[in-house]
């Protein structure tokens, strides 16, 4: 019997990092974020909802989406947000949903859910475990505006769009700590899918 496990944190907490060491063990991961950009591809249904919504502005040159220029419009505006969530939180469900099936009819021995926002889009039902990696508020702050080249202000903004990462950790059957190495990571990823392994679903 397939377990489901639920792969979340919050922006620039190290869930991508975990996610890699997983898919490293040969165990299927179903990533939000992948399936996400596939659905606003040029020309697809997706993207020329999203140009209708918020202009001709989201868009390069050779057509395609312009993330930093919708990023910037979304992670400023509560209600922009929504309008595009339910753009493409449908396309990305659907997908996602086809990929764990065929993972569970398979009996692979875990399907893992990599969702950003598994709380925040209430998709706990879709797994059967949760798996919240959880970095410091510092940590956070400077990792995002270091990758991002974001100033404090921005960064504040990317992060206080989501829920706590606190509050993630309260609803989360195991937390994976990014406070150390990357050896200590991979160490706790361990120790959880062992003792998942070896416990009734």
């Amino acid at each position: 019997m397939t377990l489901v496990i639920g792969l979340t944190g919050g922006i620039a907490s190290g869930k991508s990092t975990v996610s890699q060491m997983i898919k490293e063990k040969g165990i299927r991961v179903v990533d939000a974020d992948i399936i996400a950009k596939e659905a606003v591809s040029k020309e697809s249904a997706a993207l020329h909802q999203i140009v209708q919504t918020f202009g001709e502005e989201v868009l390069l040159p050779n057509g395609e989406l312009n993330r930093q220029q919708l990023g910037t419009i979304i992670f400023s505006d509560e209600e922009k947000r929504k309008q595009l969530n339910a753009i493409v939180h449908p396309e990305v469900r659907k997908e996602m949903l086809e990929q764990r099936d065929e993972g569970v009819s398979n009996n692979e021995t875990f399907v893992v859910l990599d969702i950003p926002l598994l709380f925040e889009s209430k998709l706990e039902g879709l797994v059967d475990r949760i798996i919240v990696v959880y970095t410091t508020p510092e940590l956070q702050l400077s990792r995002l505006m270091n990758r991002n080249d974001l100033s404090e202000e921005e960064a504040l903004n990317r992060i206080q769009s989501q829920q706590s990462l606190e509050e993630k950790c309260q609803k989360a059957d195991r937390v994976i700590e990014n406070t150390k190495d990357l050896a200590f990571m991979r160490k706790q990823l361990e120790n959880i899918l062992n003792e998942w392994e070896h416990t009734d679903k």
